[in-house]
């Protein structure tokens, strides 16, 4: 074999200290890697208050979640017109998001109407089965899972605690949205249920904020002695104007949220609302961690309260009979 010549040579060593070459290169160390992508939630509600969001806010740092940090949050909220929440929901959707949290069925319904496959987490629905949003509480089986405020089945115990808390009351105005879906039969609800109870009920329809003052001119034409509130977006939203009104006409007002009783209400039975939407922060943490909507069942609230407003009862001149104020969670002065 003969000796090789000197191009030869370098030609080999060259190669042999490219190889050295690349094999240092992965030794070498690599610059700032970019970080993993955050999980991104969507936060949509009809018409909320800051309690709602920080109650949510609660419950993902309860699972360890700082907004910003280690995961995004886009908040969007219809402020009480629900000609919005189409719109608001196509937007989220085309983020996009990874899980969706919403506040009620009507906001519900919007997004299943844009994504079923993104995953949506109720922080309240009332009659999420009977709307067709899961087939049942135990199994949803599609992408919507969360929790369900049962608000039906709570009208018979407002109903009684408000001709308790009002001697004398007889005939009663509904305060209601009818085009609210998820509560669209519960003005009839409220109206078999007082009947037993001696109460006449007057429907006051409030499809928009402006619709208020026509609601109160016909309590007054009706001769009402009390309001009935049904939650909906518009009303919630209103509630400062609501409770306003309320005063001025001297109508004792019965509700199913805090936030109608901070504003001047007599009082409110139902679920904690703030509690709600922070529980529903384990449903986006465990979706985020890759469960199944479909397996995850819907929860009922266990934690109710009874919230009096002994200010505006002192107002009209009710003195609260202490069989209601002994089951009350909270009295404001």
């Amino acid at each position: 074999m003969g000796t090789p010549n000197r191009r030869q040579f370098l030609r080999g060593s060259l190669a042999l200290a490219g190889l050295g070459l690349l094999s240092g290169c992965a030794a070498l160390p690599i610059g700032p890697q970019r970080p993993a992508r955050l999980p991104r939630v969507g936060y949509l509600v009809g018409g909320g208050d800051r309690e709602r969001a920080d109650g949510f806010r609660q419950g993902l740092a309860d699972h360890g979640y700082v907004e910003g940090q280690n995961i995004i949050v886009e908040w969007r909220d219809a402020e009480g017109r629900s000609d919005r929440l189409p719109g608001l929901a196509a937007e989220l959707v085309g983020l996009p998001v990874d899980v969706l949290v919403a506040e009620g069925g009507s906001v519900t319904r919007a997004l299943k109407d844009a994504t079923d496959t993104i995953p949506i987490v109720m922080a309240t629905s009332a009659g999420p089965v009977e709307q067709g949003l899961v087939a049942s509480l135990a199994r949803p089986g599609g992408n919507v899972t969360g929790l369900t405020a049962a608000a039906r089945e709570l009208d018979q115990k407002k109903l009684e605690l408000f001709k308790e808390a009002v001697p004398g009351l007889s005939r009663v105005g509904v305060l209601w949205n009818p085009d609210i879906t998820e509560r669209a039969g519960e003005f009839q609800v409220v109206e078999g249920l007082a009947r037993p109870l001696g109460l006449e009920v007057r429907s006051l329809e409030v499809r928009d904020h402006g619709a208020l003052e026509a609601a109160f001119k016909r309590a007054s034409a009706e001769r009402v002695d009390g309001l009935y509130v049904i939650t909906s977006p518009v009303l919630t939203t209103s509630a400062p104007r609501l409770g306003e009104l309320a005063r001025q006409h001297r109508l004792p007002m019965n509700s199913g949220q805090r936030v109608f009783v901070a504003a001047g209400g007599l009082l409110a039975y139902g679920p904690d609302i703030p509690a709600l939407h922070r529980r529903a922060a384990y449903y986006v943490d465990r979706i985020v961690k890759g469960a199944d909507p479909a397996e995850l069942p819907v929860e009922r609230p266990t934690a109710f309260e009874l919230v009096i407003n002994l200010g505006t009862a002192r107002e009209l001149g009710l003195t609260i009979p202490p069989s209601v104020l002994q089951q009350a969670t909270e009295v404001i002065q």
